[in-house]
């Protein structure tokens, strides 16, 4: 089958992949519905962020509108085990609330999109850790920028947390191993987890692994 990876942009040196790709937005629903039609798309597979929940309702509404079946690839979501300390919020303003009030030292690993919300709890120092270095200012005063790209072990993050004193960790529930680390060292070092619920999408079918993808692509194809 002939595919194009697409990228939103958003990392400025992403991970090449074996496919063409394209970097960037398509301009909404009726654009990404325009360009399927234009590029003769026959099937699409949403593997974006669980978090990227604008783009894939965009793909599902585009889709209906094209025409094109689609299915989404979604890691299954973090489960709480023994030992966690999880406190769950179901957005981002949930996450800054559950935060205490005296001042905390917090592994904040949300990516960049979402920082200036913490701004409310200025008390606190952020640790972040992101692929890129910032661009511009970041909205929290007392800050530390880790850059690295993932995956993580648990070693390396139990240290990371160690040696930034980190009393608490903020995280979305995006799934997967790849980082998946940074809640067995909470879990290790007993440090409470504030977990951010996926937001909403609309239904579309869902597989979790790559294999199931496959045989929807071989099977809707023939």
């Amino acid at each position: 089958m002939d595919a194009v990876f697409s990228y939103a942009g958003r990392t400025a040196k992403p991970v090449s992949q074996p496919l063409p790709t394209r970097v960037g937005g398509f301009g909404g629903v009726q654009g990404l519905a325009a360009y399927l039609q234009a590029e003769c798309i026959t099937h699409v597979v949403d593997a974006t962020h669980p978090f990227a929940a604008q783009m894939s309702t965009n793909a599902v509404r585009a889709c209906d509108a094209a025409g094109v079946p689609l299915c989404a690839f979604e890691r299954p979501a973090w489960q709480a085990g023994e030992g966690d300390y999880w406190v769950h919020a179901d957005s981002i303003e949930g996450a800054v609330n559950a935060l205490p009030d005296t001042p905390a030292r917090v592994f904040l690993a949300i990516g960049k999109q979402n920082l200036a919300q913490f701004a409310a709890k200025p008390q606190h120092h952020y640790l972040l850790r992101l692929v890129d270095a910032p661009e511009a200012p970041l909205p929290l005063p007392r800050t530390t920028v880790e850059i690295a790209r993932g995956p993580f072990d648990v070693a390396g993050d139990t240290a990371l947390m160690q040696r930034h004193g980190i009393t608490h960790l903020v995280a979305k529930n995006a799934g997967g191993a790849g980082a998946e680390a940074k809640l067995t060292a909470a879990r290790d070092l007993g440090l409470p987890v504030i977990m951010i619920g996926r937001p909403q999408v609309p239904e579309r079918p869902v597989k979790g692994c790559v294999a199931e993808v496959m045989a929807w692509l071989s099977h809707s194809a023939t």
